[in-house]
Order: structure tokens, then C-alpha cells, then sequence
């Protein structure tokens, strides 16, 4: 269950009014890279992994638990931004104020012109934040990433903690409030945090690469095709030893010559790794014997229930 304590994570401040950073920092509360669709998608995710991992579904949950405590941040220090806003908007009486407000005719035209921009912000809302991002298109639960392989939603958590921790970082190019800057340093932090905890979770589960099942074939896992006409680039990602398989990398100079020596890449042999169709299907076999059992002996096909409880409503213990 989810129980609400009234105080913020963290002492979010501002120091005056922004309308047009609340804009920006709409971003944070219902864009593609918020607190919104991280607390989804952790949470989405978590279920898959209750019984063959519990501890995974513990960190998935806490970590789920607090992006929904970010987005409260988030919403208060818009509603703090846009403070007087609201109100003013509702005084239908009297057009003046929320000119003076805005500091006259200029700032009303450029609020205009914001609204135009993003009508849900300013006109739809009344003030206050909308779940849409900073140009007023709305929030979907297309930005969810749950594939049900916890090598792969780890690896996805991973890059939205980056793509989180790199939109705060530009935010902060945006505000002199250091009152708010204070709150996004906050917020920016806890992304590394977070980065860190998945890295370290997804270590704990081997092997890990490629991720899912299948191994991949071993005539075309570690070949680098020199696809730009007149440049040839070298680096450690098409010479020397792959990152993760340990194959040599082979650097094809002519991708045309190859298609058309080896009938359409159907006519090679494996260069450069010890792998072969042989032992990556015994992998595989293995692999799948494992993942299988892990999910299977971890769970109940008969008079299933969640979470179990004494007979005063405490929990005692979860699946």
C-alpha cells in the first residue's frame, strides 16, 4: 500500500514567482524523461520480477516509491512558480490584475504568446500543473518501458536516469532562483543515485549479455562495417577485443565486396571468436533452463495470493 506523508522528500523553495520556468519545468512533471515516467515504469516493471526476484522487486518498488515522492517536488515548485497566477486568473472581474502581475503589457503579451504555445499551461489549467510536458502535449503511457526481462528493463532504467539527470542539468541553465536550483540539484542527484543502483543490481545477475536468451550468431556479432565513404574511423569499437563477448573485432573494408563474396552473408565462417553455432546453442539451452526454473519454482499455479497477512491485518510476509 502507499501511504502519504505531507512533507516533501526534500525543503523545496522559491524565490519569487516564474511563470515561464513552471512552463519549462513541466517537463519534469509530465515529459517523456520526468518523474512521472520513471515512477511508472519501475513500478510497471517491479511485477514481473516479484517471485524470481524479490530483491530486484524491492529495489524496483523503493525506487518507483521515491520518483512518485520527485514528482510531488516537481508539482510544488511549479505551483510555487506560479504563484498569484492561479488566483489572478480566476478573478474574472478585474482584467487589470493579472497585467500588473506580469509586470504590464509586454509580459501579458508574452504569456499570450506562451499560451498559444502550450494553451493547456496557461489557459486549460488555470494555473496550476498539468500532466503534459513544456510544450503542452500530453502524457502517455507509450513512454513506459517494461519488457519483461529484467536484463533488459535494468538497461532501459539506466538510460532514463541519464536522460532524467541531463534534463535537470539544462534546466538549471534556465533559472537564477537558487532556491530552485537548490531543488533540481536535488533532484539531479538522486538520477546518479539511482544510475548506480540499477548498474549494480543488473551486475548481480549473470550472465547478463547479451541480454535475454539468444546468443546471437557468432559470423556477424563482432563485424564492423566501414559504411561512410571516405572515412575510417578507428577506435576500440571496431578494433581489438569486444567489450562484453571478448571477440576480435573485423573491420570490413568494402561491406559490398563481403555482401557479394558471401552470397548475402549466408556463406561465412565465424572469424575472430572462439564461439560457435555449436556452443551457443548449448548456451542458450543452459540460459533458458535457468531463467525458466527461476520463474517457475518461484511461483504458486493454485490458490495464489500476493501478500500474506495475521489475522489482525499486519503483514507478516510476501510471496
Amino acid at each position: 500500500m502507499f501511504y502519504h506523508v505531507k512533507e516533501l522528500q526534500f525543503n523545496a523553495r522559491v524565490s519569487k514567482p516564474d511563470p515561464k520556468f513552471a512552463r519549462l519545468l513541466l517537463e519534469q512533471f509530465g515529459g517523456s524523461n520526468g518523474e512521472l515516467k520513471a515512477a511508472m515504469q519501475y513500478f510497471v516493471q517491479a511485477f514481473s520480477v516479484k517471485n524470481p526476484y524479490p530483491d530486484k522487486y524491492d529495489l524496483l518498488m523503493d525506487i518507483a516509491t521515491e520518483e512518485f515522492s520527485h514528482l510531488e517536488i516537481v508539482g510544488a515548485t511549479i505551483q510555487m512558480l506560479l504563484s498569484g497566477v492561479n488566483g489572478e486568473l480566476k478573478n474574472a472581474s478585474d482584467e487589470s490584475e493579472i497585467m500588473k502581475l506580469l509586470d504590464g503589457t509586454a509580459a501579458k503579451e508574452d504569456f499570450i504568446h506562451e499560451a498559444i504555445v502550450n494553451p493547456h499551461f496557461g489557459v486549460l489549467t488555470g494555473g496550476g500543473p498539468a500532466l503534459t510536458d513544456s510544450n503542452g502535449i500530453p502524457w502517455t503511457a507509450a513512454y513506459v518501458t517494461a519488457n519483461g526481462d529484467l536484463t533488459v528493463d535494468l538497461r532501459s532504467n539506466i538510460a532514463s536516469e541519464s536522460r532524467a539527470k541531463i534534463v535537470y542539468e539544462y534546466l538549471m541553465k534556465f533559472t537564477d532562483d537558487p532556491y530552485v536550483k537548490e531543488t533540481l540539484n536535488f533532484l539531479m542527484t538522486r538520477e546518479i543515485a539511482h544510475y548506480q543502483m540499477f548498474e549494480a543490481a543488473l551486475a548481480t545477475i549473470q550472465p547478463n549479455f547479451p541480454p535475454g536468451i539468444l546468443q546471437g550468431d557468432p559470423r556477424y556479432s563482432n563485424l564492423y562495417y566501414n559504411m561512410s565513404s571516405g572515412s575510417e574511423a578507428r577506435g576500440p569499437w571496431n578494433e581489438g577485443s569486444s567489450t562484453q563477448l571478448g571477440e576480435t573485432w573485423q573491420y570490413i573494408e568494402d561491406p559490398l565486396q563481403q555482401v557479394l563474396d558471401s552470397e548475402g552473408l549466408t556463406n561465412m565462417t565465424p572469424t575472430g571468436t572462439d564461439r560457435t553455432q555449436k556452443t551457443i546453442k548449448e548456451l542458450e539451452a543452459e540460459l533458458s533452463k535457468l531463467r525458466s526454473e527461476e520463474i517457475t519454482s518461484a511461483t504458486e499455479e493454485i490458490d495464489m495470493q500476493w501478500s500474506t497477512y495475521d489475522k489482525t491485518g499486519g503483514l507478516i510476509s510476501e510471496l
